[in-house]
């Protein structure tokens, strides 16, 4: 992602048609822009097309960013887009939320720090206090929002007043061990990720790695998507696996599920941090 001052990405989907890449390099070419990179995608099947721009303007040109989104708004209405452009420097602000497993939370935590993600941590919530230590170590707000069955509702109404009041962009479900409501789904739609293991559906619920070595399974995996009323079933955004064997103990199935947990994640973190997700009904364009 280039983070220069004068560098910007624009993002759109529509319905396909004739002319989009043309009108949307000749706005680019009317400001003196030049692309740096470009991506589309047409689904045949869905008759819609995506696009991902990335431009920057000469070094001596100072046009306000609603200056540029003004401009592009015509191009956009004559064409029914659905678009959104943004400085290449901008760094969606997200909220992690946590139980008590530590690995994604570490990982994503590290990233960040080292300069590997570009996103802002505004905090970190937990439904417990295990995890409060690694996020105040790492200088980020830490948030307990206990869960218990009288207080579901109010804890989830809390959650996303946090949400608001931290001004998150997106949640980021780093192992957090509870089911979200339909109805905070609903309302964080295309903002909340999720990371689980790949053994779904056949070992759902309790000890999935112990019963998946019980079973003698060959390959571990995990799964990024985005949340949706349906468990586990939203759009799927980035997965991986790896290969294990006979040899392989229970303890080796948990550390190489934990691994792959973590960088699956940290690439969906990434790649809608660099707006290369695309949401497309049940699944995902994702220009990587």
């Amino acid at each position: 992602m280039n983070e220069s001052g004068n560098a910007y990405i624009l993002t759109l989907s529509c319905l396909d048609r004739a002319g989009i890449v043309a009108a949307v390099s000749g706005y680019i070419s009317s400001l003196g822009g030049f692309i740096v990179d470009s991506q589309q995608y047409a689904d045949l099947d869905a008759g819609r097309f995506f696009m991902r721009v990335e431009f920057t303007l000469k070094g001596d040109q100072s046009l306000r960013l609603d200056d540029l989104r003004a401009g592009f708004n015509k191009v956009a209405d004559r064409l029914s887009l659905e678009w959104q452009l943004m400085p290449a420097a901008h760094r969606p602000q997200m909220l992690i939320a946590v139980s008590k497993g530590s690995h994604c939370l570490n990982d994503l935590l590290h990233r960040w720090k080292t300069g590997g993600l570009p996103v802002e941590v505004v905090g970190v919530v937990s439904n417990h206090q295990d995890l409060r230590a690694l996020a105040e170590w790492n200088d980020v707000p830490f948030h307990h929002l206990p869960v218990t069955p009288d207080r579901k509702e109010k804890q989830e109404a809390e959650l996303l007043s946090l949400f608001e009041q931290v001004g998150a962009e997106y949640l980021i479900l780093a192992r957090y061990m509870q089911v979200l409501s339909a109805d905070l789904a609903e309302r964080l739609a295309g903002r909340c990720i999720n990371i689980h293991h790949s053994f779904l559906p056949s070992f759902k619920g309790a000890q999935p790695y112990k019963r998946a070595h019980d079973r003698g399974v060959k390959l571990i995996g995990a799964t990024a998507h985005f949340v949706t009323s349906d468990l586990d079933e939203g759009p799927i955004i980035e997965q991986d696996v790896e290969r294990v064997d006979h040899r392989s103990t229970e303890k080796d199935l948990v550390r190489i599920g934990r691994d792959i947990e973590a960088r699956v994640l940290a690439r969906a973190v990434r790649w809608t941090a660099e707006r290369r997700v695309f949401l497309n009904g049940i699944r995902t364009v994702v220009f990587r």
